[in-house]
């Protein structure tokens, strides 16, 4: 999976962590809690190039290795929600506000005009 690009043989340090920049492997000193921030320094200069379609680290060895860079993620499997999430929304017909006073019968045309507002906004109709 992973190539070797330079032999470097570098020897690690426990509270350090190190990486790989413009053919060269650095080394930080690691995040600690009331530490502060420490400064990169040069460990060893590999001399290669760097090609953007890969990613470079030091392995076990302390050797410079890459791998093929995994551009766009990791293809998931497709499951039956998400095909029911990408259907689009069926639209209700919209009755006119006429029927829902007809409706409303007896009931004086402020009460009908009250029905028909509170059906308009979901809400259920007499007292609560």
């Amino acid at each position: 999976m992973a190539e070797k690009v330079a032999k470097l043989g570098v020897s690690r340090e426990k509270d350090f962590m190190y990486y790989v920049k413009d053919g060269g492997v650095w080394k930080v000193q690691r995040k600690q809690p009331g530490v502060p921030k420490g400064r990169p320094e040069k460990v060893v200069d590999g001399g290669f190039e760097m090609d953007t379609d890969y990613i470079y680290f030091v392995d076990r060895d302390g050797d410079v290795s890459r791998a093929k860079r995994a551009v766009g993620g990791q293809k998931r499997k497709k499951s039956a929600g998400a095909a029911k999430r990408k259907a689009p929304p069926k639209k209700k017909a919209k009755k006119p506000a006429k029927k829902a006073a007809k409706s409303a019968g007896k009931k004086s045309a402020k009460a009908a005009k009250k029905a028909v507002k509170a059906k308009k906004k979901g809400k259920k109709k007499g007292k609560r």
